[in-house]
């Protein structure tokens, strides 16, 4: 069972902690943010609550039945109905579903919430986990691209206006 939750300022301890405690794990298949994102995170919060508020982006956390963060699943560059989602769970929720699940329920809430009719994504191609994802979640492959000097593949998906 997942739960997500719009990001919040109280949210910030945790989601650092998250960040850390993940950072290797993330950076064997996700280029790393380097050391600059975590000495600045306070002010990069202000700015992505910034953001939201101004409805270019939906930012949310992941939550386990225990309450614990184990991801983030974010819609950005809110435009003209469409939106890029991107998404991390954390190694110890890695591979029981949760990201399915955590896709599963933004893509409702980008219908139903926040009025969107079509998301696109992109990973690369040496993160087969993502790429599993995002194709049982219904995005259809539309091209390649580059991330970070990385062979990558981008994907789309429609969805219903609620």
């Amino acid at each position: 069972m997942v739960r997500l939750e719009r990001l919040r300022a109280e949210h910030s301890d945790a989601l650092l902690e998250f960040e850390r405690l993940n950072r290797e794990f993330f950076a064997r298949t996700i280029p790393d943010r380097g050391d600059t994102y975590f000495a600045e995170f306070a002010s990069n919060q202000r700015d992505r609550l910034a953001e939201q508020d101004a409805g270019v982006c939906h930012f949310h956390v992941v939550v386990d039945e225990h309450g614990d963060l184990v991801g983030r699943i974010n819609l950005v560059d809110v435009e003209d109905g469409s939106a890029e989602l991107g998404y991390r769970v954390g190694e110890r929720a890695s591979g029981r579903g949760m990201a399915t699940a955590a896709v599963a329920e933004v893509c409702r809430l980008a219908a139903e919430v926040y009025g969107l009719s079509a998301l696109t994504a992109k990973t690369t191609l040496d993160n087969p986990a993502s790429m599993a994802v995002l194709v049982r979640s219904g995005f259809m492959i539309v091209g390649d691209t580059v991330i970070n000097g990385r062979p990558g593949v981008r994907y789309r998906r429609e969805i219903a206006v609620g």
